[in-house]
Order: structure tokens, then C-alpha cells, then sequence
């Protein structure tokens, strides 16, 4: 059972300040892994800091439930003038000031109330526990967020040097070409044909650069860095893959850590308790009320008692209980506990398609990760035959042997079976990682 004091509740305000101004830049060049932006965006992404919040609003509702135990107590004050024309004992009117002080005070102590502040605390410390779990799903998703866009970054940042490898290619095939031209072995068309290559190896070096940027900018946002921050990201292995988990096993483990399953389950433990709560309306509830109070009354042409034996004299004390039973509240009670119970039945259908959408997530994920292995496989062996196969076509087109259009073919056979390697190497890293975190 979660229980909540004073304490708690001030070290949860500590943590949102911490959250909230732990800003700490990283040191300029310093290299970020995986796991520091993940750490780093769980410290600082708004949303996990809203959802602190929330979380420290829950605490204090378990201390609002809990305060419903006490007793009231209030105590008060009162003065008053009359002026003009009243009655007088003698039955007649006469002119008359009068001034009256009193003072009150009265305590109110709940005895049973129908089981009602219980339920409510109960219900309270539930919706406590439901909303530490949100917290952990909000930072389950800032997390594959972050992974999504560091893989994406990393992918854009690997096609980038691809795409300067292939200008690189048509750079030097372009001075061999010029050389070919000048000892007259080729045409004049072979040399304009490789000087566009080169042109269009060029805009695509400035669109690969363009996507990096853009994955920086969104891994940036994703950490709340600011876009001016100097941003480095460390490579990862991508010479050994890591084996993969079978999809049945992630997702029995998913469904006992997975923080989305928690929360729907938790939300039927709340519903739980509201219907235990809406029924606390068909039972009596009795209270203890007890009072004490005085006055002083002053009368102009009166004499009247000193205050403080007024006060004295005037004291009145009161002692009761007081029962209230519920015959009909025009169905008010009946109303509120079916809605609660129609609420149940929607957190028992977010538990059921909470679990469906994680099957289908952790399914989709594996068979995705599966298939790039498989071209993973596949792209080792393509790549290799391709760079043989332009090595070959290069020398021959050294000494003439092939024309411009037979090597371009090769280059371009060679560079696309690059891209492929690398886009399927980060699609099966990623969804390795992905399925790693749902296999915690």
C-alpha cells in the first residue's frame, strides 16, 4: 500500500525542481550514446515533467482523502448596534441604543459516514498508484522516441558517407576520363557524361546532408536541446548484429513489466474503487457536534451586568449526534453507481486492447526486424560482387575496354547495394533495441 505524508509529497516537489532545473548543458564535443540521450531526455522532455506533475497532484488528493477523517472546528464573533424606537418590557415603545457582543465555537467530529471517506482515500491511493505508472508510460514512450530518432540520425549520417563515397567515385572516374580524352582513346560525350555523374552525385551529398540535419533537429527536440547545441553522436557496432528474442517471449515478459498494461490494469482497480465509493451513498452516516458560545447585551437607560459576568451568566454549551438516513435522493445514489460500473467496463476494454495493440506492436516489430535481417544477409554478399565487379569494370575502362555507360552501370550497382546494407542494418538495429525494451 502506497502511503503518503507530509514527506512524500515534499520529495516529490523536490524531484519536479530537480527535473525542472537540471539543465546542465553537455560539454562542448562530447560524444552522446544511446543511453545518455535517453537519460538526458528523461530528465528534461516536458512531458515527463508534466506528468511529475500530475503524479504530485495525486500525492496531495491521498492527503485530501485522508484529512476527511478530522474533525471541524470553527469558531466566530459577532457585534451589533440597534438605534431607534423598540419594545420595552412594559409593552410600549420608547427610544433605545442597544449593542450586543457574542462569540461562538463549535467542533463537528465524523463518526460513520457510510464507509465513504474510507472508499474515497482507498479510491485516491488507487488513482496515486495509476498515475505513478502513467508516469513510467510517458517515460516508456519518451524512450522509443528517443531511440527512433537516434537510429534515424545515425542511418541518415552512414547514407551520408555513401553518398560521398559515390561522388568520390565519379570524381576520379571523371579525371580518368579527361585523361582518356586527351590522349584521344574516348569521345568528348564520354567526358560530358561523367561531368554530370558528377553533378548529380553532388545534389545528392546536399539532400543526404539535408536529412541529417533534420534528424539532428528532431533528436534535438525529442531532448529539448537547443538547435544551436554542438551534437556529436557515438557509432554503434554494426559489424556483429545482436541475436534476436522470439516475439512469444517479449511479449510474456511485456505483459508483466510493460508500463501501458500496467496502467490499463491499474485503471480497473480504480473503477474498482469508484463503484465501492458511488455505493456509499445508500448508507446512513452520523456525526458528533458539539458548541459553546456567550454574549454581553448592553440597553441605553438600562443598567446591565459587567461583561464579564454576562459572559459568565450567558454561557451555553450544546453537545450531539446527529444521523442522517438515506430514503430517496431521486435515484441520485442508483445513477452514480451504474455509471461507475459502466466505467469499469471501459478499463476492462482498454486492458484487453491495450494487450492486443502490444501483440500486434511486438509481432509487427519482430517480423520487420526478421525481414531486414534476411537483406542484411543478403546486402553482405551484394555488396561484395558489386565492388569486384567495379574494380573489374574500372580497370577495363582504364585501358578502354569499357565505355562510360558500362562503368556508371556498375557504379550504380555497387552504390545502391551500399544503401541497402546500410538501410537495413540500422531498420534491424532499431528493431532489435525496440524489442530489447519491451524484453526488459
Amino acid at each position: 500500500m502506497t502511503m503518503t505524508t507530509p514527506a512524500s509529497i515534499f520529495r516529490c516537489f523536490i524531484l519536479l525542481i530537480l527535473c525542472f532545473f537540471s539543465t546542465a548543458p553537455k560539454a562542448c564535443g562530447e560524444v552522446w550514446s544511446l543511453d545518455s540521450c535517453i537519460s538526458y531526455a528523461l530528465d528534461h522532455n516536458l512531458d515527463v515533467k508534466g506528468a511529475l506533475i500530475e503524479r504530485c497532484r495525486g500525492s496531495q488528493s491521498v492527503t485530501e482523502a485522508k484529512d476527511r477523517f478530522l474533525p471541524t472546528i470553527s469558531a466566530g464573533a459577532s457585534q451589533g448596534w440597534s438605534y431607534g424606537r423598540g419594545l420595552t418590557s412594559q409593552n410600549t415603545y420608547a427610544n433605545r441604543n442597544t449593542s450586543s457582543t457574542g462569540w461562538n465555537a463549535s467542533l463537528q467530529l465524523p463518526i460513520f459516514q457510510g464507509l465513504s471517506a474510507l472508499r474515497q482515500l482507498q479510491q485516491a491511493r488507487a488513482s496515486e498508484r495509476n498515475l505513478d505508472l502513467r508516469l513510467e508510460n510517458v517515460r516508456d514512450e519518451v524512450t522509443l522516441s528517443v531511440i527512433s530518432y537516434y537510429f534515424q540520425a545515425l542511418y541518415c549520417r552512414e547514407m551520408l558517407e555513401v553518398r560521398r563515397e559515390e561522388l568520390r567515385l565519379t570524381q576520379v572516374q571523371l579525371k580518368r576520363q579527361e585523361a582518356l580524352l586527351e590522349s584521344g582513346k574516348i569521345p568528348e560525350a564520354d567526358v560530358l557524361q561523367a561531368r554530370s555523374q558528377v553533378a548529380s552525385a553532388e545534389v545528392s551529398v546536399v539532400n543526404a546532408t539535408g536529412d541529417l540535419d533534420m534528424a539532428m533537429l528532431d533528436l534535438k527536440r525529442a531532448l529539448e536541446l537547443d538547435d544551436s547545441t554542438p551534437f556529436e553522436l557515438a557509432a554503434v557496432d554494426t559489424d556483429s548484429l545482436p541475436p534476436l528474442p522470439s516475439a512469444d517471449r517479449v511479449y510474456a515478459r511485456a505483459l508483466e513489466s510493460n508500463s501501458s498494461i500496467l496502467v490499463s490494469r491499474s485503471g480497473v482497480e480504480v473503477a474498482d474503487k469508484s463503484v465501492s465509493t458511488a455505493m456509499t451513498g445508500y448508507l446512513p452516516r452520523l456525526s458528533f457536534n458539539a458548541s459553546l458560545g456567550s454574549n454581553y447585551y448592553t440597553m441605553s437607560g438600562v443598567v446591565s451586568d459587567p461583561f464579564g459576568r454576562q459572559m459568565r451568566n450567558n454561557l451555553s454549551k450544546s453537545l450531539g449526534f446527529s444521523l442522517s438516513i438515506p430514503i430517496f435522493d431521486a435515484f441520485s445514489t442508483r445513477n452514480q453507481v451504474r455509471q461507475a460500473r459502466l466505467q469499469r467496463q471501459v478499463a476492462e476494454l482498454e486492458v484487453e486492447r491495450s494487450q492486443s495493440n502490444l501483440l500486434h506492436t511486438i509481432r509487427q516489430t519482430h517480423t520487420e526486424a526478421s525481414n531486414a535481417l534476411a537483406r542484411y544477409n543478403s546486402s553482405l554478399v551484394a555488396v561484395e560482387a558489386a565492388r569486384v565487379a567495379l574494380e573489374a569494370m574500372t580497370y577495363k575502362s582504364t585501358y578502354g575496354r569499357a565505355n562510360a555507360t558500362e562503368w556508371e552501370q556498375a557504379r550504380s550497382t555497387y552504390t545502391n547495394a551500399l544503401s541497402e546494407k546500410v538501410s537495413v542494418t540500422y531498420q534491424y538495429l532499431l528493431k532489435s533495441r525496440t524489442l530489447d525494451f519491451y524484453n526488459r
